[in-house]
C-alpha cells in the first residue's frame, strides 16, 4: 500500500483541481461516466481540497491524483475542439507535475500495475 501524503498545491492548481472536479460531477449528472467515477469520491476529495488554507498542504493518496489526473485528461480530451485548447493542456501540465510529484515514478508504476 502507498501511504497518502501531504500535497502542497499551489493557489492556481487547487482551483484547477476543483474546476476539473465539477466537470467530473457534471459528467457524472449527465449519466456517462458512472462506472469510471464515484460521487461520493469525487465530493469528499473536493472537500479536502477545500479545507485548507491557502498554502496549506492537503493530504491526498496516489488514488486521489490519479482520479484527478483522469478527470483532467478526459477534459483535456473533451476540449480539443474549443478555441482556449491551449489554455487547457497548459494547465493540465502544470497540474500533473503538481499532481505527480509527491510520489516516486517507481510508486507510480507500481499503483498502476495493480
Amino acid at each position: 500500500m502507498i501511504e497518502p501524503r501531504q500535497v502542497h498545491l499551489e493557489h492556481e492548481a487547487v482551483l484547477a483541481l476543483l474546476q476539473i472536479i465539477g466537470i467530473m460531477s457534471d459528467q457524472l449528472g449527465e449519466g456517462n461516466m458512472e462506472s469510471r467515477w464515484d460521487v461520493d469520491v469525487l465530493v469528499e476529495l473536493q472537500d479536502r481540497l477545500m479545507e485548507p488554507a491557502e498554502g496549506d498542504a492537503v493530504t491526498m493518496g496516489i488514488d486521489d491524483a490519479a482520479l484527478l489526473l483522469d478527470g483532467m485528461a478526459f477534459t483535456e480530451v473533451m476540449s480539443v475542439e474549443f478555441p482556449y485548447f491551449e489554455m487547457v493542456q497548459w494547465t493540465s501540465d502544470f497540474v500533473t507535475s503538481e499532481l505527480r510529484s509527491p510520489w516516486t515514478e517507481e510508486e507510480w508504476l507500481a499503483y498502476s500495475a495493480r
